[in-house]
């Protein structure tokens, strides 16, 4: 290989073949680099825009940033279908063979531990949303509302029912949500919420109340998802996303990991 090497993910030996012609960061081939009893996924990237300079400039560059995050995470999802990949953060990036060697040596434990932790499990991430419709209804922007109060005391009073409409629809929406968390995590491993994602940055319609990744056996998922579908018309008003299964991102306690699932919520948001 010439250039730079990219890696995508640390993983153990596995004998099914990745897809054919899979390509990632730059078009570029994933290959796989052995070292010990582990596994480094890399490819060979350009120095023009991958060497220390050039690609701090790029990282400001939405359009080659996403461009990046989309190749990349065509490798972590190939990785996913046949393996359990221990995903690092986006352009990780090393002079050659030997960098990669250096940094699996030195992490060598570390990786067998998380593998270890995270082997035969998949991401789910479930999403809750109240509705842009009974956000409007709850906030006085219902037809309704056009009409001009008679007086200063109907103005306060309509005011103060729709505080009230509000609060009462955000109680019922953080106790739907909660049911649901508590629910979802009896039937996963580990479970982590994030928070509430901005609906200016996500482009998803209505306002997040739960953002939440679970760590579920491959072999539980099917339950899982079937629990998720029956819970999607309970609460009126609320509406819940199933995305997954994804590598798990949410359960790899590594550097940057954040920069690495915004990525992946951007991708989500604009699938």
């Amino acid at each position: 290989m010439t250039g730079l090497r990219y890696v995508y993910a640390v993983c153990r030996p596995f004998g099914a073949p990745l897809q054919a012609q899979l390509t990632g960061v730059a078009g570029a081939p994933a290959k796989l680099l052995h070292h010990h009893d582990l596994v480094a996924v890399v490819s060979d990237v350009p120095v023009k825009d991958f060497a220390e300079e050039p690609l701090r400039s790029h990282l400001e560059d939405l359009d080659w940033l996403s461009a990046t995050a989309r190749g990349h995470q065509q490798v972590i999802d190939a990785l996913t279908a046949v393996t359990t990949p221990l995903p690092l953060r986006l352009a990780t990036v090393f002079r050659d063979d030997s960098g990669v060697r250096v940094m699996m040596e030195e992490r060598e434990d570390d990786f067998r531990h998380t593998l270890d932790r995270l082997q035969g499990r998949v991401e789910w991430g479930v999403k809750v949303y109240v509705e842009p419709q009974t956000e409007a209804a709850t906030s006085g922007a219902g037809p309704e509302a056009s009409a001009k109060p008679a007086s200063g005391r109907d103005y306060l009073l309509r005011r103060r029912m729709q505080a009230r409409a509000h609060d009462d629809t955000w109680q019922r929406a953080e106790r739907f949500a909660g049911r649901l968390h508590s629910l979802l995590s009896e039937h996963a491993d580990a479970a982590r919420l994030h928070a509430p994602q901005n609906p200016a940055l996500s482009r998803a319609s209505g306002q997040n109340v739960l953002n939440a990744a679970y760590l579920v056996p491959r072999a539980g998922s099917e339950e899982f998802v079937e629990i998720v579908d029956h819970t999607k018309d309970q609460e009126p008003g609320m509406r819940v996303e199933l995305t997954g299964p994804w590598a798990a991102y949410s359960f790899v306690d590594m550097e940057a990991q954040e920069l690495q699932e915004s990525e992946r919520d951007s991708q989500e948001a604009g699938s």
